[in-house]
């Protein structure tokens, strides 16, 4: 099946210029039973792409028009019957109408008015139309809807989440200007046995289901939402469950077993609201490359920053000196070491020592203020003998300050005298095991990193739905992962190397 869509692409490609990617988008939507939105100026092209795509499927009829304000149903969904009316019934003639098409294209999709916007949403949606009093099914496809601009009505808000993919079609580059002069018109008709059948396209479908969602998908398809949410993007659930149909029919029909991160690209065309937000979708892509699954450059990365942190810890714990008595050790105000926790220090008051009053003064302290020595003189001495009465004795001055009792002291609780801890050998060895572990995480990921860019050309280079340079895009998205990895190992050696450097018992 792969060389048959193969065929069918570079078929459907011939006449346009810079027009494979949107070509590839509107094969996969309608593969995958989803619709395509082209934004762009006129003749760029987009109803081109939607005759074209009408090529690659047997039967069924193709429907086209262009909407204003004032379209009513009837040019959408077809006349009302005459002969139905005569017999009191409301039925419309829809052969040729969309209601009857298999492809449609529908331009200024959002000159859609409320006549128009709920028999359009059914169709698109459940593929159904209500005729009369009953609902029918309708044969449809796929439509490809073209418009100069967004939608700024929110009545029109439902209409355009109906189109899973988004495409800005652009004009042709100047470098391929001339190329578009000499464009020749040329008829393009595919072998009958390329196209595809309405049974073919629900074996498609129904086996693509069953292609399997690997946990790295998961986990990047979750970092991507939340992505979203923090640029404000809205993503219905609706949109999401329809992303993994897309996803699982592109790996489907690719001859892939499973959803890849390669096929998540796709995402760009999917996600966003305004066009400018899917240079975003596509720069966070490029970061996350490498960093899905139980093993990620991301998790990685807090792993080692969380090893980092720890050594600083380590490395800075400190544990209190013990004398040969095993008596813990402080260190006094004038820097000395001994085992006393409390120190019994002077008081000093402008470089002056302090003084208690006689034992006689109720207040002692002078208020916690204490006394210099010229103040204790003058207040309590005499001018003649230098002496004062303490309990029935004379007492010299030079004798009072002389005893320490008098000494007006305050508690000191000297500091602890710490040294850098020693650890146990057991200790250091299991810090270097653990991060040796993590150690060989980071070597594992970075070989499968460059089992993934040795096998990309493979894997990719031929991949149906992604464009030719998309290889070089993941190649050198694969080489910063990469970097990435040896700047981790680095930085986690250099963790293991200062275990060893730390002190020991």
């Amino acid at each position: 099946m792969k060389q048959r869509i193969q065929a069918i692409l570079e078929q459907l490609n011939t006449g346009l210029i810079e027009r494979k990617e949107p070509i590839r988008l509107a094969l996969l939507s309608a593969l995958s039973g989803e619709h395509l939105l082209l934004i762009g100026q006129p003749g760029t092209a987009k109803s081109v792409l939607a005759r074209k795509l009408h090529l690659a499927f047997k039967g069924g009829e193709y429907f086209e028009r262009l909407l204003t304000k004032f379209s009513v149903p009837e040019e959408l969904f077809g006349p009302l019957s005459i002969k139905a009316l005569e017999n009191d019934s409301y039925l419309r003639l829809t052969d040729r109408y969309l209601p009857a098409a298999s492809i449609a294209f529908i331009d200024e999709i959002f000159k859609a008015n409320s006549a128009i916007l709920n028999a359009l949403l059914t169709i698109l949606n459940e593929r159904e139309f209500d005729n009369g009093d009953a609902r029918v099914k309708v044969p449809l496809i796929s439509v490809i809807a073209a418009s100069n601009e967004l939608p700024d009505d929110e009545s029109l808000a439902a209409l355009y989440d109906r189109f899973l993919c988004r495409y800005q079609v652009a004009p042709v580059s100047a470098q391929n200007f001339s190329n578009l002069l000499q464009l020749q018109d040329e008829p393009v008709t595919l072998a009958d046995h390329l196209l595809f059948t309405e049974q073919e396209l629900e074996h498609i479908q129904t086996q693509a289901d069953k292609i399997k969602l690997p946990d790295e998908v998961l986990t990047f398809l979750a970092d991507l939402r939340d992505f979203m949410q923090q640029q404000q993007i809205y993503v219905s659930d609706r949109r999401w469950r329809k992303v993994i149909k897309l996803l699982k029919v592109a790996a489907f029909t690719n001859a892939q077993s499973a959803v890849s991160i390669w096929d998540c690209y796709l995402l760009q065309h999917c996600l966003w609201q305004t066009p400018e937000q899917r240079q975003l979708i596509i720069n966070w892509y490029h970061t996350q490359v490498g960093m899905s699954g139980a093993v990620n450059l991301k998790t990685l990365n807090k792993l080692t920053l969380t090893w980092e942190r720890v050594l600083e810890q380590d490395q800075d714990s400190k544990i209190q000196q013990v004398d040969s008595n095993n008596q813990l050790l402080f260190v006094n105000r004038q820097g000395e070491v001994s085992a006393d926790k409390i120190t019994q220090v002077t008081r000093t008051r402008e470089g002056n020592s302090l003084y208690l009053a006689p034992p006689d003064q109720e207040d002692r302290s002078n208020n916690s203020l204490g006394y210099k020595q010229d103040e204790l003189k003058q207040l309590f001495f005499d001018d003649r003998y230098q002496q004062t009465h303490i309990n029935g004795r004379w007492v010299h001055f030079n004798q009072y300050i002389a005893d320490p009792e008098n000494c007006y002291r305050e508690e000191y609780t000297n500091e602890p005298c710490m040294e850098a801890k020693k650890h146990s050998i057991a200790f250091i060895e299991s810090r270097i095991k653990e991060t040796s572990n993590l150690a060989k995480d980071i070597v594992e990921l970075q070989q499968n990193l460059h089992q993934q860019h040795a096998t990309l050309e493979q894997v990719i280079g031929q991949h149906l739905w992604l464009l030719d340079d998309f290889s070089k895009l993941a190649s050198s998205s694969l080489n910063k992962a990469i970097e990435q990895t040896e700047k981790l190992f680095s930085r986690l050696q250099t963790v293991m190397n200062s275990y060893h450097q730390l002190p020991r018992l």
